[in-house]
């Protein structure tokens, strides 16, 4: 599957609104009001507080005890937790999203994460930052060094960041595992989406973070 079949998301978010960041307001946008989410790796809490906003049944599980305790501090239901070891603890369709926001690349092994947030979950939302940004390979190509961004700040050697991928690999592993991408997006430096019907590798050229709404594939 190219990117450019994927159907486009009517009404998207662009830029930022108040102090939520785009790709959360892309996410949120994503999931119907009502819904039961769990978000992994939630961080502190920010996309949570949002799906709140929007009459969102939303849990947590973040790696991090200081994340956990800010977002039990804000009121939120979160536990302590790896998405690498804890997922499979969770029972089949306990939810009707799993989230997965800007950690899939943190994951040890993203495919057996990504098997699991749609065993979890009714459908999945993965949104990663593509490491094929026109950012991260000139500075490979001029700088002959890691890249290093505003979204990636950190240096090669003391990031948490193991399994980058562009959102060319992203495509490829959801046809692998025989994933349906029901909408896909990616955003550009600014956190404007990428328009839809320019060819796909002008998304894996220009698009900063690809956002994916994922659902089980037939067949199996």
């Amino acid at each position: 599957m190219s990117v450019q079949e994927v159907l486009p998301l009517g009404g998207l978010a662009t830029g930022q609104s108040g102090h939520f960041r785009a790709d959360h307001l892309l996410v949120a946008d994503m999931v119907k009001p009502g819904s039961k989410v769990l978000d992994v790796g939630c961080g502190e809490g920010d996309l949570l507080q949002l799906l709140e906003t929007r009459g969102i049944d939303g849990r947590g599980i973040e790696l991090s005890r200081e994340g956990v305790n800010r977002c039990v501090a804000k009121g939120l239901a979160v536990v302590q937790g790896d998405a690498d070891t804890d997922l499979v603890n969770y029972p089949d369709d306990a939810f009707d999203y799993v989230i997965l926001s800007q950690t899939l690349q943190a994951t040890r092994q993203p495919r057996v994460v990504l098997e699991n947030l749609l065993r979890i979950g009714r459908r999945a939302i993965v949104s990663f930052p593509n490491f094929g940004f026109w950012k991260m390979r000139l500075q490979l190509l001029i700088g002959g060094h890691m890249p290093r961004t505003e979204n990636l700040p950190a240096t090669w050697y003391d990031t948490a960041n193991i399994h980058f991928c562009t959102i060319k690999d992203f495509v490829q592993l959801c046809d692998e595992i025989n994933v349906k991408m029901e909408r896909s997006v990616a955003l550009d430096l600014y956190g404007r989406p990428v328009p839809l019907n320019l060819p796909w590798w002008v998304w894996n050229m220009f698009g900063e973070q690809g956002v994916f709404l994922l659902s089980r594939g037939g067949g199996k």
